[in-house]
């Protein structure tokens, strides 16, 4: 059956681990890039704006997108704007423009912040159709493109690789996983016909209002800024914080967005046993343990290894808060919506404010206010605990 749940969970996968491909890839560039653009730290909090800009338009209008017309189309639409973004990006730093940099990464948070509200939507779906946590691993494939990307990434800047050909092929591969991925996912996830749009003050308007999904959607926005910072900052924080060479920097990198993968593809078993709860405080106690000694312990090998606990620490914050945002009430779609525009807000709109934090500071003390925000998290994380209810079962949509 071609919307088989499994089949389905499948797309998904490949499709989130695009933009972890697409991300890493530039990430362990920025260097190169920063250099090819002779921009101070300033200038590439100026340039990481577009991304923030992009990501706000994408973020904003992916909730009504998907109500109106499905997830299918909005998670299409976002898949072609990283794919796009990836080559301009290259373009715009090989021809030394500041615009043309800022312009792909406006695309590219276009994409990602509006495509992948459409893919959680979906993602979700696909958890409550097989009954067991599955989103900490569908997020795990995008921790896994960030893998292969910053593994690709090291190897290419080690060798000085042209970034312009480097995010070209990244490009080619982003289009053909999206031409295999799309023919399984069904039409119509998450879409409200017209005459069943609820008016204003209605139970879907009411979700904004939820107090217990709004303490989930604040270690959304923690773990989601925990994340996004490390995938904006760390290779320059380990090379102007902490003295790493450029291809070391990104070697830092790589490591972290393993330490990803691995919370992310065994931390479901773990959800299962303990509850979204403990998972979700486990979570931020290891990620402000690790952003401390990145911020605070002025040695390498410390650096490297806390950020392993970074990592781990991120890893269970957006999906299991996700899948706990979808069960706190009535309407899944409209609370996964609101969670995942809450997260990719901080994910990729928080992080980019940081230079200017960081041209006054130095970049590791710019960490600080995410350090606050994830120790602050451990707090609501009771919010997620799992109902006491169980999931009522619907047949699957094709």
């Amino acid at each position: 059956m071609p919307f088989s749940p499994a089949r389905r969970r499948t797309a998904v996968f490949v499709l989130f681990f695009v933009p972890g491909l697409t991300i890493a890839s530039w990430v362990t560039r920025t260097p190169d890039v920063r250099d090819m653009l002779d921009a101070s730290t300033a200038r590439m909090g100026l340039i990481l704006f577009g991304l923030s800009v992009g990501s706000m338009i994408g973020i904003l209008c992916s909730g009504a997108l998907v109500i109106r017309w499905g997830a299918r189309p909005v998670i299409v639409a976002g898949t072609i704007a990283v794919t796009a973004a990836a080559a301009l990006i290259g373009i715009g730093a090989h021809a030394g423009s500041d615009l043309g940099v800022a312009l792909g990464l406006a695309l590219f948070g276009l994409g990602m912040g509006g495509g992948e509200v459409g893919l959680n939507v979906e993602g979700a779906e696909v958890e409550r159709l097989l009954g067991r946590s599955t989103l900490p691993a569908i997020h795990g494939f995008f921790s896994l493109g960030t893998v292969v990307g910053a593994v690709a990434g090291m190897a290419l800047t080690a060798a000085a690789f042209p970034v312009l050909v480097h995010l070209v092929v990244v490009a080619g591969v982003d289009a053909v996983a999206l031409a295999l991925a799309v023919r399984y996912l069904p039409s119509g996830v998450g879409r409200r016909l017209p005459a069943g749009t609820p008016e204003p003050g209605s139970p879907r308007s009411a979700v904004w209002k939820d107090s217990k999904l709004l303490l989930i959607g604040s270690v959304i926005l923690a773990l989601g800024m925990a994340e996004g910072t490390a995938n904006d900052w760390l290779p320059l924080v380990m090379v102007d914080g902490h003295g790493f060479d450029p291809a070391l920097g990104s070697a830092v990198y790589a490591v972290f967005a393993a330490a990803m993968t691995v919370g992310r593809f065994v931390g479901g078993r773990f959800v299962d046993r303990y509850g979204r709860a403990a998972a979700l405080c486990g979570s931020t106690i290891v990620g402000a343990a690790g952003l401390a000694l990145v911020i605070f312990v002025d040695h390498q090998a410390v650096a490297a290894c806390a950020a392993v606990l970074w990592g781990l620490g991120a890893s269970l914050g957006f999906p299991v808060a996700l899948s706990a945002a979808g069960d706190s009430g009535d309407d899944t779609a409209a609370r996964v919506s609101l969670a995942a525009t809450v997260g990719y807000i901080a994910f990729l709109v928080g992080p980019p404010s940081l230079g200017y934090l960081g041209e006054h500071f130095g970049l590791r003390h710019a960490m600080i206010p995410v350090l606050v925000l994830v120790m602050a998290a451990a707090f609501a994380t009771p919010a997620a605990r799992t109902p006491h209810r169980a999931r009522e079962t619907e047949p699957v949509k094709g």
